[in-house]
């Protein structure tokens, strides 16, 4: 099967009914994005799928055939001169603001900040609260994680994931 990755176009044997999550894990080793309750329900394997968040653990591999997949590692872009990675915007608002304690939560909160602000770049609070309700941070951020949010929003206009 084909699949297209972080702008990348990937060969993969994998069964089709086989997580999204697992074969990003598994065969791509892109290992940022995380395995948490495996039923949907926590957001740490939060992935873009044609700019919308997708719960990876829930997606079947099989059905991704003509969708773009971002996860975390595809937000990163490299400077053409040193190479060096230049963080998305959410991405360096997270480490700003601190919004991360233990960070196993991370990628995926991110990845739902990300798709919030592609849609909406001035959201309010209410509205941030909203997008990353499906995301649980058990170390508790949630007013940092609003802070970073809402700290990407003015440098959004430049990026698109």
């Amino acid at each position: 099967m084909e699949i297209d990755v972080n702008g990348v176009r990937h060969t993969v044997d994998a069964e089709p009914e086989r997580t999204l999550l697992t074969l990003l894990r598994d065969e791509l080793d892109l290992t940022g994005t995380k395995y948490g309750c495996g039923e949907g329900q926590c957001g740490a394997c939060t992935v873009l799928i044609d700019g919308a968040p997708a719960r990876s653990c829930q997606t079947r591999a099989g059905a991704m055939g003509g969708h773009k997949i971002t996860t975390i590692e595809g937000l990163a872009q490299h400077d053409a001169l040193t190479h060096e990675p230049i963080l998305h915007p959410v991405q360096e608002a997270f480490l700003d603001a601190e919004s991360m304690q233990c960070g196993y939560c991370t990628p995926g909160m991110i990845m739902s900040g990300v798709a919030l602000l592609n849609k909406n770049l001035n959201p309010d609070d209410a509205a941030i609260m909203q997008a990353m309700q499906g995301n649980v941070c058990r170390c508790g951020t949630y007013p940092r994680i609003v802070a970073a949010v809402r700290r990407a929003a003015k440098y959004m206009p430049r990026v698109v994931a």
